[in-house]
């Protein structure tokens, strides 16, 4: 089964307000336990009309549509009315709800307004979902193969609602047919989006297992789900595609799942060279945050600070002196390196919309120039390949001193 996610709220569209919606993120991830794939996430503003012919689409492309928000007692909450529309029913007034409402308005000893009975309003032929925790109902219709169910946007309301109605019942609609769906992330660092579509992009095409990817500041995460009828042949799935990407790309994988980037990199500089010297330039230190959120890494680091950092900035400052960032992060990391003979040495310099990093260990050494739109978005992008470029150092330093002790 196929499914679409309409969240509905002029809220979610306006360029001025901090709401966020996390309402289709929870729905996907609880659908996609049954099994049930979402295929499209639609946001509509607080528009009859336009939320009408919203939902009319979605039930052209899919055969489960669930809606969020839009079930208040206000003017502005038009969902029960768009939704009855698009299946060209009416609207009636259902007693036993107005009657739950009621109990509850007087249980919380609030004084029940004249508005709040068109909560108790659902589109002909609908089965009321109970709202253990608010006061909205939600509502099934359904239309041959067709299911839509409408949500209170509230998370807290949503959630129970979901929980305790809207899973077990699709559950039961699906019968034999609910899947198992098993995802594993193969985590890289160090490699590009678009390359590693050119190596895998066949299996992006494939339709069960499903191979997508999602990029970070430095890394890429390659998703591979199955949707099958039991977790063995899931896994089974996932292993044949998950062998072949590693065939192609091993070399930039770190990690699976929730593997951090931090662990793998100072898992290699514990085992390889076992010190890290690092200067930061207009971070904010988000780099060696990163780094000492894992056990024991403050042991491992010396961070560069205080009059030594100054030290070193007015020494290869590139005010006037026409250097880019990635000029002064080479001689400032070749500089250390000599100083600190041996170890890891990570350079990181974010200045306006130009940052650079600059890696060395032994003989070893990799640097980066970065351009940005946005100023705020280099120190998160910089820290992010510091670490790839130092995990990959790392590993290279680790094979040739494999070779060298066969």
């Amino acid at each position: 089964m196929y499914a679409e996610i309409v969240s509905i709220g002029e809220e979610l569209l306006s360029s001025e307000s901090e709401t966020v919606d996390t309402n289709s993120v929870y729905i996907t991830r609880q659908l996609g336990a049954l099994g049930i794939r979402v295929l499209y996430k639609t946001t509509v503003g607080d528009h009859e009309a336009r939320i009408t012919e919203t939902l009319k689409a979605a039930l052209a492309r899919v055969d489960l549509v669930i809606t969020t928000g839009g079930l208040g007692p206000t003017v502005d909450d038009m969902t029960r009315q768009g939704v009855a529309a698009a299946f060209g029913r009416g609207l009636s007034l259902q007693q036993p709800l107005l009657d739950d409402i009621t109990e509850k308005f007087r249980r919380f000893g609030v004084r029940m307004s004249e508005n709040n009975r068109v909560q108790a309003m659902l589109p002909d032929g609908a089965q009321p979902i109970h709202n253990p925790v608010g006061t909205a109902p939600g509502f099934i219709v359904t239309e041959g193969p067709k299911i839509m169910m409408s949500l209170p946007g509230v998370p807290r309301e949503m959630k129970a609602m979901m929980e305790q109605t809207v899973l077990p019942h699709l559950q039961a609609r699906l019968g034999g047919e609910v899947s198992v769906q098993k995802t594993r992330v193969l985590r890289t660092a160090g490699i590009g989006e678009s390359l590693i579509d050119e190596q895998i992009g066949h299996l992006e095409h494939l339709q069960n297992p499903t191979v997508g990817l999602n990029a970070h500041s430095g890394q890429t995460d390659i998703r591979i789900t199955a949707r099958t009828t039991t977790a063995e042949e899931a896994n089974a799935l996932i292993a044949t595609v998950e062998a072949e990407i590693r065939e192609k790309l091993g070399e930039f994988i770190y990690g699976v799942d929730r593997d951090p980037l931090e662990g793998a990199f100072m898992t290699l500089l514990r085992n390889v060279v076992g010190r890290l010297t690092l200067v930061e330039i207009g971070t904010d230190g988000l780099l060696r945050r990163r780094i000492e959120s894992q056990p024991g890494a403050s042991e491992l680091i010396h961070v560069l600070s205080g009059p030594a950092l100054d030290e070193i900035s007015a020494r290869f400052g590139d005010e006037g002196n026409g250097l880019e960032p990635r000029q002064v992060a080479e001689q400032i990391a070749q500089s250390l390196l000599q100083q600190v003979a041996g170890g890891l040495v990570i350079v990181l310099i974010a200045r306006d919309t130009r940052s650079a990093v600059c890696v060395r260990g032994g003989d070893e050494v990799r640097s980066r120039g970065y351009g940005y739109n946005l100023s705020q978005a280099a120190p998160e992008w910089a820290s992010g390949w510091a670490l790839s470029m130092g995990w990959h150092l790392l590993k290279t330093l680790e094979a040739r001193r494999a070779d060298s002790h066969p």
